[in-house]
C-alpha cells in the first residue's frame, strides 16, 4: 500500500529541481494563506455580515412599527430614516410584491439577508445585484409595499477585499523572490549538467567556470579537474600510439627497400604482403586512438551524407530507401567513418545491402541489413570489444585487427546513441543505429 502511494507521489511530483524547489517554497505559503482565508471568512467576515444584516433588519422592523404607531406625521419617520440612516424609502400602494428571484445560494450577503427577513416574518423581495452601490428591498405593507434602497456597505464589510489584497500581494511577492533565487541556484547545476553532457559526447567544453552555492562550485571544480585528467590521459595515449607508429614505420620502410634487393620474387611478395598487413594494423590502431579527436558539433543533412557514402562505393549491391530529408546535429566526419565501417564489413561477406533511415518521436534510426552469414546471437555484445574477432559465421580477414565495430560503437555512444544487432529480413545481419534527434 505504502509503496504504491510512494510511487503515485513520485509520478505526480515535478521532475526538474527548479520546480521541486518552487513547490517546497510555494506550497506551505499557499496552504497557510488558504487556511487563514477560511478562518477569516468563517469566523470574522461571515459573522460580521450576520451582525450587520441583523441590525439592518431590526432597523427596518423598528421603522415599520414606528410608522404604524405614528398616525399624523408619518412623513417625519421616513425623513428621519433617510437623513440618519441614508435609506431611500418609497411607499407603493395598491401593488403586489414581484415574484422572488432565483436564490443565489453562493452569495453570503443574500443568504444572511434572506435568513434574517424570514426570521422576522416579513413578506419580502430583494435584489442585491441590480445596483452597484445599493440594494433594492421591498417589504409588504397593507395593500402595497415599502421599497427601501439601502447602501451596500450596510450589509457587507469592505475589509474582506482589503484582507484578500493583503494576503495575496505578499504571497506573490515572496513566491516571485523565491523564483528568482531558485533560478540563480539551479542555473549553475544546469550549466554543469550541460558541460558534462558535452564532454561525455566528446565535444570540447570551452571556458567552464563553476558558480553557485559552495557545494555546487565544489562539484564543478571536481568535474573540471576530472575532465582535464581524462583529456591528459587521452592525449598521452594518442601521443604514445603516434610515437609507436612513427617508430615502426621507419623500420618497415627500410624492410620494403631491402625487399627490392631480394632476388626470390615469391619470397619477396610474401614478405611484402606481411609488411602491408602490419601497416594496415598500425593505421587501425591510430584510427582507434583518434576516435575521440575534437571535432565541432554542427547540424548536417544525414540523408545526403548516406547518399554520398553510397555513391562513393559505386556498388549496385547497396540500396537506400529514402523517405525525406533528415537533419542531425553531431560530428559529421565521425558519423561518416562509423557508417563506412559497417558498409566495409558488410561488403566483405554479403551480396546485398539495404539502407533505411527512420525519424521517430525522440530519436532517429539508421538500419543496415545484409544477406551475409550473420553473427551468432551470443556474439552480439562481444563484437564491440576492441581487438575481438568472431571465429565463426563471418570469417576473419587478414587485414582486420578487430577494431572496426569498436570504433563505430564509441562514435555512436559519444553522440548519446546506441547500436543494436539483430537478424536481418535478408537472412544476414541487421544493424540498428539509434541517435537522439
Amino acid at each position: 500500500m505504502f509503496s504504491g502511494l510512494n510511487k503515485f507521489i513520485k509520478n505526480i511530483l515535478p521532475k526538474q529541481l527548479f520546480y521541486r524547489g518552487l513547490l517546497i517554497v510555494a506550497l506551505p505559503i499557499i496552504i497557510l494563506q488558504f487556511t487563514i482565508s477560511i478562518v477569516f471568512f468563517d469566523s470574522l467576515w461571515i459573522k460580521t455580515n450576520k451582525g450587520m444584516t441583523r441590525a439592518l433588519v431590526a432597523e427596518i422592523k423598528t421603522f415599520l412599527q414606528a410608522y404604524d404607531k405614528q398616525e399624523r406625521n408619518k412623513e417625519m419617520i421616513v425623513k428621519l430614516y433617510e437623513e440618519n440612516l441614508e435609506f431611500k424609502i418609497n411607499l407603493v400602494k395598491n401593488s403586489i410584491i414581484p415574484e422572488k428571484l432565483k436564490e443565489r445560494w453562493f452569495s453570503p450577503v443574500d443568504r444572511s439577508l434572506r435568513r434574517e427577513l424570514k426570521s422576522k416574518g416579513f413578506d419580502y423581495w430583494f435584489n442585491t445585484t441590480i445596483y452597484k452601490e445599493s440594494i433594492d428591498l421591498k417589504i409588504k405593507y397593507e395593500d402595497g409595499y415599502f421599497q427601501f434602497y439601502i447602501p451596500r456597505d450596510r450589509l457587507t464589510s469592505s475589509s474582506a477585499r482589503l484582507f484578500g489584497l493583503w494576503i495575496t500581494v505578499p504571497a506573490l511577492l515572496i513566491i516571485s523572490i523565491a523564483i528568482i533565487f531558485l533560478k540563480n541556484q539551479t542555473r549553475p547545476i544546469i550549466k554543469l549538467a550541460e558541460a558534462s553532457e558535452k564532454f561525455g559526447k566528446g565535444e570540447d567544453v570551452e571556458q567552464f567556470r563553476p558558480s553557485g552555492a559552495l557545494e555546487i562550485r565544489k562539484a564543478g571544480y571536481e568535474f573540471d579537474r576530472m575532465r582535464k585528467r581524462i583529456i591528459r590521459h587521452l592525449n598521452q595515449r594518442s601521443e604514445m600510439l603516434s610515437g609507436i607508429s612513427h617508430d615502426l614505420r621507419t623500420p618497415l620502410t627500410r624492410m620494403k627497400l631491402q625487399l627490392e634487393l631480394i632476388s626470390d620474387k615469391k619470397l619477396s611478395k610474401k614478405l611484402s604482403e606481411n609488411i602491408d598487413e602490419m601497416e594496415k594494423m598500425l593505421n587501425d590502431y591510430l584510427q582507434f586512438a583518434s576516435t575521440g579527436a575534437t571535432e565541432k558539433t554542427k547540424e548536417f543533412d544525414l540523408t545526403k551524407l548516406i547518399e554520398k557514402i553510397i555513391s562513393k562505393n559505386e556498388s549496385k549491391m547497396i540500396g537506400f530507401e529514402k523517405k525525406k530529408t533528415i537533419y542531425f546535429s553531431g560530428r559529421k566526419n565521425l558519423i561518416e567513418r562509423c557508417i563506412n565501417n559497417f558498409i566495409d564489413n558488410s561488403q566483405k561477406y554479403a551480396q546485398k545491402i539495404d539502407f533505411k533511415i527512420e525519424e521517430l518521436k525522440n530519436n532517429l534510426r539508421i538500419i543496415i541489413e545484409d544477406d551475409g552469414p550473420g553473427i551468432p546471437t551470443s556474439e552480439y555484445e562481444n563484437v564491440f570489444k576492441p581487438f575481438y574477432k568472431v571465429s565463426k559465421g563471418r570469417a576473419d580477414a587478414k587485414s582486420s585487427v578487430g577494431l572496426g565495430l569498436s570504433i563505430s560503437s564509441d562514435i555512436i555512444q559519444s553522440h548519446g546513441g546506441k547500436i543494436e544487432l539483430g537478424k536481418s529480413s535478408l537472412g544476414g545481419l541487421k544493424v540498428m543505429i539509434s541517435l537522439p534527434s
